[in-house]
């Protein structure tokens, strides 16, 4: 098991976010809430069972923290102003990197203020680090936040080893061209012992990149899961890198699907919602690389045509907050909401709304009743490195149940090959997937959902984490 001894932590999370966030109340005071993260719900379940230290942001500008302990995890804050928030967070992180890196659905700003603020906290996040890891300690970087850490702690702690892994898509080689600071980004990953990513095409491209930015010849290896990930030789170092593809705590939530209460709420659910025949779901952070209007656009032209009779089907969309201050993203939301009022204002009866839109977090016992409630799961980003949400519904669906409609451009597809496969920039073929899913003959469904079953909780968390962390070599007994 590891440890937290006086000499440091000889097994480190560093991540843009601490898995709690500090919460400022109106009266003044603070507290600490779980954080909602989908990192944090992957990493977590792993994480709790094994002494460790975290390292991350808690999610308030200006706070200044002490390191302390949480059910069993320490946590060591890195403090950003409200000025780094906005230029690395906000900016370069979320305007930068992430639109870039789901093949530019959105156009990437590049501003030298915000990589300067990437540059200078990424350098904050390597300096604590280095501070509370033990002597050959093993750190595992997490995310596009943090892309400079490996190199930045190499440098100052080369007894360590180090992990990265990238939550998101790695972008084509013509995509990541466009940053300015591509040689830096690369650099800063080959700091790294082993750079992960979910899929062998991110892998591919990034072994690409370091033969066309930093000179280095790639040769063949034999490390990761189901892939054959490349070794660069950096000086005297190895670096390996390869496809990981992340999952869930699938027995944890097949168990809460099943607890009486989970049940009594889902029917709940069904009855609150008038018993519908059908009832289609979505669960995404607001974000406009999850097709949250694609969905939408399709069950409107299916209610239109009369392929979907507005009284037997009903849609729940349920949209976590996200990134509310971006300007970009307070428009989409309200795009959203006036596509949901005008399905809602064509369709709907008194008291029977077609589609119910929830703009607020659920918890995981509220989430798991409304998928254990719902037909036909919809997920339709037009770029996503996995997406846990599709994992989740199957995890939950011991009944063998529901259907799943998932886009060819997650993650997950690759795995989950048994769902309805949707192109989620084909309108028509979205609409025939919800058609097909929505008529589905149930012992076809019990197929489909057996076999997506089967992957799911074979391929957990615990799976995942312990794969890489095998590749990793790593010496601590985890």
């Amino acid at each position: 098991m590891s440890s937290i001894g006086e000499n440091g932590a000889d097994f480190l999370v560093v991540a843009n976010r601490l898995p709690v966030d500090l919460e400022r109340l109106p009266d003044g005071t603070q507290r600490w809430k779980h954080s909602p993260g989908g990192l944090v719900t992957a990493l977590e379940p792993f994480l709790r069972t094994h002494s460790g230290a975290w390292v991350g942001w808690p999610g308030i500008a200006d706070a200044e923290v002490d390191a302390f302990e949480e059910d069993g995890l320490q946590l060591h804050p890195v403090a950003l102003s409200a000025t780094e928030v906005a230029d690395y967070y906000e900016g370069f992180s979320n305007g930068t990197l992430w639109p870039l890196y789901h093949d530019v659905v959105a156009p990437p700003a590049f501003h030298r203020r915000w990589w300067n603020a990437y540059v200078r906290v990424n350098q904050r996040f390597a300096d604590v680090t280095a501070k509370v890891a033990a002597q050959g300690a093993t750190v595992w970087v997490q995310d596009y936040q943090l892309q400079l850490v490996p190199a930045m702690l190499r440098e100052l702690r080369p007894d360590l080893r180090i992990g990265f892994f990238l939550h998101i898509p790695f972008p084509p080689v013509e995509l990541f061209m466009q940053l300015p600071w591509r040689t830096e980004i690369i650099r800063g990953l080959l700091g790294a012992d082993l750079v992960g990513f979910h899929r062998p095409g991110g892998a591919q491209n990034f072994l690409w990149l370091a033969r066309r930015l930093v000179g280095l010849e790639p040769s063949r290896g034999a490390v990761g899961v189901r892939t054959r990930p490349g070794v660069v030789q950096v000086g005297d170092r190895t670096v390996r890198v390869g496809a990981f593809p992340i999952s869930i705590d699938s027995a944890g939530l097949d168990a809460l699907a099943r607890d009486k209460d989970v049940q009594k709420h889902a029917k709940q659910i069904r009855e609150d919602l008038g018993n519908p025949k059908k009832i289609l779901l979505g669960v995404d952070r607001l974000d406009y690389t999850k097709g949250i209007d694609v969905r939408l656009r399709a069950l409107y032209e299916l209610l239109a045509d009369g392929r979907v009779d507005p009284t037997e089907v009903t849609m729940v969309q349920l949209a976590t907050p996200s990134r509310e201050r971006v300007e970009h993203y307070k428009q989409m939301r309200s795009e959203i909401e006036q596509a949901v009022g005008r399905i809602n204002g064509e369709f709907s009866t008194v008291g029977h709304p077609v589609v119910h839109y929830l703009h607020q977090s659920v918890n995981r016992r509220e989430l798991t009743a409304f998928m254990s409630a719902a037909d036909v799961m919809v997920v339709t980003p037009v770029r996503d490195g996995m997406n846990l949400v599709c994992k989740e519904y199957v995890a939950t669906r011991y009944d063998l149940g529901g259907a799943l409609v998932l886009s060819e451009f997650a993650g997950a597809a690759a795995e989950l090959t048994s769902a309805f496969l949707v192109n989620p920039h084909d309108l028509d073929g979205v609409k025939n997937a919800l058609d097909a899913a929505l008529t589905l003959d149930p012992a076809e469904g019990r197929r489909r959902m057996r076999a997506l079953r089967r992957q799911v909780l074979t391929h957990d968390v615990d799976r995942w984490a312990r794969s890489f962390l095998d590749a990793l070599g790593t010496q601590t007994t985890i």
